[in-house]
């Protein structure tokens, strides 16, 4: 088999595994949407656009990971290398786009689980030989 058929069918099956994630992925979405328990206050409609959001962003990244082994694929000219670029450019603001809205935050902003680690203790636990130190604000006893 030569090599640019083999590079070719790569492109090809990233394509359609694309298509599939996305297809998928929506149906994986209304079948959650339509067996799962409802939930109050729009929780059940959120839930949905979060899965369905999460299927084609899997599938955009497949299909930029198509145009790119397709491009390297080809002899490469000006008009190739500009088109591809462009579709990168388009798929990549949409992949932005559909992170902002569905998780409120930018894709290299830490998740608020993330950010919001507990921070360590700042004193020993007290121990009947060591008892615990006063808080910061609170009056230290005087000694005479």
């Amino acid at each position: 088999m030569e090599a640019r058929f083999l590079v070719s069918l790569a492109a090809e099956l990233m394509e359609w595994a694309g298509v599939g994630s996305m297809v998928l992925g929506a149906l994986f979405a209304l079948w959650m949407l339509a067996t799962g328990k409802r939930l109050p206050g729009g929780e059940t409609y959120r839930r949905f656009r979060l899965n369905l959001g999460r299927a084609i962003l899997l599938g955009l990244e497949f299909l930029v990971a198509a145009d790119i082994i397709r491009t390297v694929s080809q002899r490469p000219t000006l008009e190739g290398v500009l088109v591809l670029g462009l579709i990168v450019l388009i798929r990549t603001f949409l992949s932005f786009t559909l992170t902002v809205e569905l998780e409120g935050r930018w894709p290299w902003q830490p998740r608020e689980e993330e950010s919001t680690a507990p921070a360590p203790p700042t004193s020993p636990p007290a121990s009947p030989h060591h008892p615990a130190p006063p808080p910061p604000d609170a009056p230290r006893p005087v000694k005479h």
